[in-house]
């Protein structure tokens, strides 16, 4: 047994526990409750997807170590893709890189951009990976917060601004986001990319929910923004779009010198992964656009539902612009504690939620706000409304 009086973790994540999806995704399955906290589907996606995955193992592609920077075929879909949806060119061998999901790719693209003390602006809340990513390169972290505004949390623009010192490297961006399902508008977005050009900031930006906007919103690649594309690195993913969390397959699209020093880094964390899979992804990347818009429409309208039964059960409802999340204020129920609220839930109603203050380095800020998951069957929805507002 190891006898020292040095803690065993490291100082750079001492703040960091086990994750709170861990922690209420345990709670759900020992209560028997409908788990509406872990963003993941409760059904797969689709099936020409999966025989493509299966086809891949059968015929021995990708069974054994696949290229570093992911396999051919999938870096020349991801290139498509940014083509054919936003009009960005990317060279599929020196500007696009496969990663391990999303996660990875902040990680990775954190660890190769930053060194100790520098500081990185996010937009808060933000997700967990975010500043245990920071963190671990060293960088420190400087939060920009969205506020509730008209029913929807805004990024106040001149806060931004203020945040950016002599010594902040990098923005780290995510639009849709998660948790609030704010999607940046084109001002917002242009002014991001103003201020990014006039001190000469990387920006690392998180679009995995790209595929994911309602009504009237629409995503805007900041990498399409002037001066933009040198200094961007852009993170995708097809977990979300095609509802198969588990295969962990993200990406990197910038320029080659980001992807370069993207990919020194991730070599040392996965070095590879998803073998199979990535075949699946590169065929799914092709998909027409029918597939998108009723995806897109069976999300919106799952939106709906869980809205209107969070707004019947008496909580405040921000309506979500993108992503698969519905944050919500408790006060109306006259609760305050989102940690307690949540963690009391399963057993009052049935059901688990995620307290948005493990978003926030403030976690007062971020107290009364709760995160519903809405991408579940629509029954399974609709059952966890009506114990809601038993509850």
């Amino acid at each position: 047994m190891t006898s020292t009086a040095r803690p065993l973790l490291n100082r750079r994540l001492a703040e960091f526990g086990t994750t709170i999806f861990a922690e209420m995704s345990a709670l759900a399955v020992a209560t028997g409750s409908i788990n509406l906290g872990q963003g993941f589907p409760d059904t797969d996606g689709p099936e020409e997807v999966r025989e493509a995955a299966v086809r891949a193992l059968r015929d021995g592609r990708g069974n054994q170590y696949p290229p570093g920077p992911g396999v051919p075929e999938l870096r020349t879909a991801i290139a498509a893709h940014q083509e054919r949806r936003y009009g960005l060119s990317y060279d599929p061998d020196t500007e696009v890189l496969v990663t391990a999901g999303a996660t990875e790719a902040v990680a990775a693209a954190l660890l190769a951009l930053l060194e100790p003390g520098d500081e990185v602006v996010a937009l808060e809340p933000y997700y967990d990976s975010y500043a245990a990513s920071i963190a671990l390169a060293g960088g420190r972290r400087v939060p920009v917060t969205l506020r509730p505004h008209e029913g929807s949390f805004r990024l106040d623009l001149d806060e931004l601004r203020a945040a950016v010192t002599d010594r902040t490297r990098l923005l780290l961006v995510n639009t849709p986001h998660n948790p609030t399902g704010t999607v940046l508008t084109r001002a917002e977005l242009a002014a991001i990319a103003d201020l990014a050009v006039e001190r000469d900031l990387l920006v690392v930006t998180d679009e995995v929910y790209e595929h994911l906007v309602f009504d009237d919103a629409e995503h805007l690649p900041l990498a399409t923004f002037p001066g933009m594309r040198e200094r961007t690195v852009t993170i995708g993913s097809a977990g979300k779009t095609y509802s198969f969390t588990g295969w962990k397959v993200g990406w990197v699209t910038a320029a080659p010198a980001l992807v370069s020093a993207v990919r020194a880094a991730k070599q040392f964390l996965t070095y590879v992964s998803s073998g199979p899979f990535q075949y699946a992804v590169a065929e799914a990347l092709a998909l027409p656009d029918s597939y998108y818009d009723a995806f897109r429409r069976s999300m919106r309208e799952r939106r709906d539902i869980l809205s209107a039964g969070l707004t019947a059960a008496g909580f405040e409802v921000f309506r979500p612009a993108g992503t698969y999340f519905v944050t919500t204020d408790i006060r109306p129920l006259g609760e305050k504690d989102g940690f307690a609220f949540c963690r009391a839930l399963p057993e009052r109603a049935g059901v688990v939620a995620i307290p948005n203050a493990v978003f926030y380095d403030d976690r007062e800020a971020g107290a009364p706000f709760v995160r519903f998951a809405f991408c579940k069957r629509e029954d399974v929805l609709r059952e966890a409304a009506e114990r809601l507002r038993a509850m």
